[in-house]
C-alpha cells in the first residue's frame, strides 16, 4: 500500500505533462485496459466529482482505476478532503504517480477485484460512495459480477456505486447483474463524450 503523504508533489514524476505521458504509454502498452487514449475531461472529472459527493453525505469515497489521477483530481477540488479520499490502481507506476501527487489521500497499489482485502477494515460497509473508472464494458459478465460484488461488500447500504463511461447507452447489462441503474450526467466535452451512471444492487 502506498500513501500520498509519503512522497512530495514536486516529484518530476507528478507533473501533468509526465502524467500525460504516463497515461499515453500505458495505452500504448495495453489499450483495452485504459479504455481511452486521453485522460478524463475536466468537464467529466467534475460531473463524477458533483455526483460523488453528493451520495458520500459525508463519508469516505473510494475511486477504483485512478490512473494518473484525473478523477482524482476533481474529487478533491470538489471539496473531499484527502483524508476522506482513498485509489486503488493496479499498475505500480500509475500508483507511484497518484502518490506524489495527492498528499494525504490514501493510494493502494492493488487489483479493484480484492477491494475487501484492500482497504482499512473499519471502512467495511461504510464507504458512502465508490466511484469506478474500469472499462467495465469491455470485461465478460462473470468478471463484471464479481467486480459488482466487491463493491457490495464495502459500500454503505443504499450507496451502489458510479461508473463513468464512454458507451450511449448503460454500460452494463442491468437484468442479468441484478442492478437499478440511471444517467445522471453526460457530456459532449471529453474525448469521447461520456456519461456518469449511477448503480444500485437490486435488494441491497
Amino acid at each position: 500500500m502506498l500513501h500520498a503523504d509519503a512522497h512530495t508533489s514536486s516529484s518530476p514524476s507528478s507533473s501533468p505533462l509526465s502524467r500525460t505521458l504516463l497515461f499515453l504509454r500505458r495505452w500504448a502498452a495495453d489499450p483495452l485496459a485504459m479504455g481511452s487514449i486521453v485522460p478524463s475531461s475536466p468537464a467529466l472529472g467534475r460531473l463524477v466529482a458533483a455526483a460523488a459527493r453528493r451520495i458520500a453525505a459525508g463519508g469516505p469515497v473510494v475511486e477504483l482505476g485512478a490512473g494518473t489521477g484525473a478523477i482524482t483530481s476533481a474529487l478533491l477540488e470538489a471539496g473531499i478532503p484527502p483524508a476522506r479520499l482513498t485509489v486503488v490502481e493496479i499498475v505500480p507506476e500509475m500508483a507511484e504517480v497518484l502518490a506524489a501527487t495527492f498528499p494525504g489521500v490514501t493510494v493502494i497499489c492493488g487489483d479493484a477485484w480484492n477491494l475487501s482485502e484492500l482497504i482499512c477494515p473499519d471502512l467495511l460497509g461504510r464507504i458512502g460512495a465508490v466511484v469506478c473508472g474500469i472499462p467495465l464494458v469491455l470485461l465478460p459478465k462473470p468478471r463484471q459480477q464479481a467486480l459488482i460484488e466487491c463493491i457490495g461488500a464495502v459500500a454503505a447500504p443504499g450507496r451502489g456505486f458510479l461508473h463513468y463511461t464512454y458507451c450511449i447507452t448503460s454500460p452494463l447489462d442491468r437484468n442479468a447483474l441484478g442492478l437499478e441503474g440511471r444517467r445522471l450526467a453526460w457530456t459532449p466535452l471529453n474525448l469521447p463524450p461520456a456519461s456518469v451512471w449511477h448503480y444500485l444492487m437490486r435488494g441491497a
